[in-house]
């Protein structure tokens, strides 16, 4: 990684999360290198390109890499932007390492592959262990989120945060300091963990820190509401809503093709915050009461449009999929023109493997098949089969055409009902 660097008269590390990927043997998708000993003047000289507002990035001439000034960084306001940045030729690297969020990000590696690793990050990522530098950690509530997505990110590898770091997030999310977050700065945190492996986890320690009910209290307000045990033996809709998410996890890749899937997993069951007390467990109408919550986290966050439409779809219509089998033909046909698959037939397959995720997302059910989806898929297979050709050659018009396939649209998903009818009469 230092090859292309070698005759630049500078002292340079690399540092951050490549070299804690590079011990921990994964791939490393970003070098960010650290320059110490050196001026901004110097670095212009070099044919650097400046491009930080806060403190003095620079982009290589050639590579384009990143290659940042040693800092240190002081308080001085509020929110995760409040700092004044120090980056003069006397900052150590010790200095600069300092200033980091985790002690396994908090390490630098020489050109000759020597560890710089002042605050024990090694032996932290041998015993899997997320822990904060120093106390400045607080100062900072970005941070708060960023363990989440460090927490979700290396769950898989056996990684758990600290307690006494659990409890500075715990101090930062009580301190009122994440209402300076942005909405843009909160989907990006979010939505990079709903690509990871383990989604679920970055939402469970934001609430173990008490950071959730003030980052998202509809979703918080889930646990400790109760669903009839008959069909959630898990009981709680907030440990329901992340056995769902793990199971949409489990049904589509990672990464970002994959999370409108997730989202919309997440927020599924956000009506079921507003059932009456006395209603418990019956939550009769929670599918359509949810809609509005769904708008507002959609709001609260800056979520793409595309991706909140998939999301209010499935907060709806998740029952209608569960009991497919049981729907006339023609409320097939109403959830097909609500999900408008004749004009986006791929929001269909991301609608089913949301409810898919939500069917299975219960204790004991995590392995169970789901025929709703076949059964629907075909029935879409067939209606998006019947074109507006025929009935034009027959010289139909307008609202005659739209009519006519409506009708032979349910009659072949009728026909669709009425095989399985007699596959399941003769099974």
């Amino acid at each position: 990684m230092f090859t292309p660097y070698q005759n630049l008269p500078l002292t340079i590390y690399l540092v951050g999360g490549a070299v804690r990927d590079i011990l921990l043997k994964r791939t490393v998708k970003d070098y960010d290198f650290l320059v110490v000993g050196a001026t901004s003047e110097q670095m212009l000289s070099l044919g650097f390109t400046l491009v930080g507002n806060d403190f003095p990035v620079f982009l290589h001439p050639k590579t384009k890499a990143e290659f940042a000034l040693a800092r240190t960084e002081r308080k001085q306001g509020k929110g995760y932007t409040g700092f004044t940045c120090y980056a003069e030729p006397d900052v150590t690297i010790e200095e600069d390492l300092l200033r980091r969020d985790l002690t396994v990000n908090a390490m630098a590696m020489s050109r000759d592959g020597t560890i710089i690793d002042p605050y024990g990050g090694k032996q932290d990522l041998h015993d899997k262990i997320l822990r904060h530098v120093s106390p400045a950690f607080t100062e900072d509530p970005l941070r708060v989120l960023r363990v989440a997505r460090f927490a979700a990110r290396y769950h898989h590898l056996g990684f758990h945060v600290a307690r006494e770091t659990n409890q500075l997030m715990n101090k930062i999310a009580n301190s009122g300091e994440l209402a300076s977050l942005t909405a843009e700065r909160l989907w990006q945190e979010m939505s990079q963990s709903l690509i990871d492996k383990n989604a679920e986890v970055f939402f469970q320690v934001l609430r173990d820190c008490q950071a959730l009910k003030h980052l998202w209290k509809e979703l918080d307000d889930l646990w400790g509401i109760p669903n009839p045990p008959k069909w959630h033996p898990e009981i709680c809709s907030g440990i329901h809503t992340m056995m769902v998410l793990q199971q949409a996890s489990l049904l589509t890749p990672d990464g970002g093709e994959s999370l409108a899937v997730r989202f919309a997993a997440l927020c599924h069951d956000l009506g079921k915050g507003l059932t009456p007390e006395g209603n418990h467990p019956s939550h009769q109408g929670h599918e359509k009461s949810g809609l509005a919550l769904v708008e507002k986290a959609c709001l609260q966050f800056k979520v793409p449009n595309k991706i909140k439409q998939l999301a209010l779809l499935v907060c709806e219509y998740h029952l209608h999929s569960h009991k497919a089998f049981e729907l006339k033909a023609s409320s097939i046909l109403k959830l097909f023109n609500a999900l408008d698959i004749w004009r986006n037939p791929n929001q269909l397959n991301d609608f089913l493997l949301s409810c898919e995720a939500d069917f299975r997302g219960r204790l004991g059910l995590e392995n169970s098949p789901y025929p709703q989806a076949k059964y629907l898929s075909d029935c879409a297979h067939a209606a998006l089969e019947v074109s507006a050709k025929k009935f034009v050659e027959q010289g139909l018009k307008g609202n005659e055409i739209k009519e006519a396939m409506s009708k032979m649209r349910l009659k072949v998903i009728n026909q669709i009902k009425s095989q399985l009818d007699t596959e399941t009469i003769s099974v």
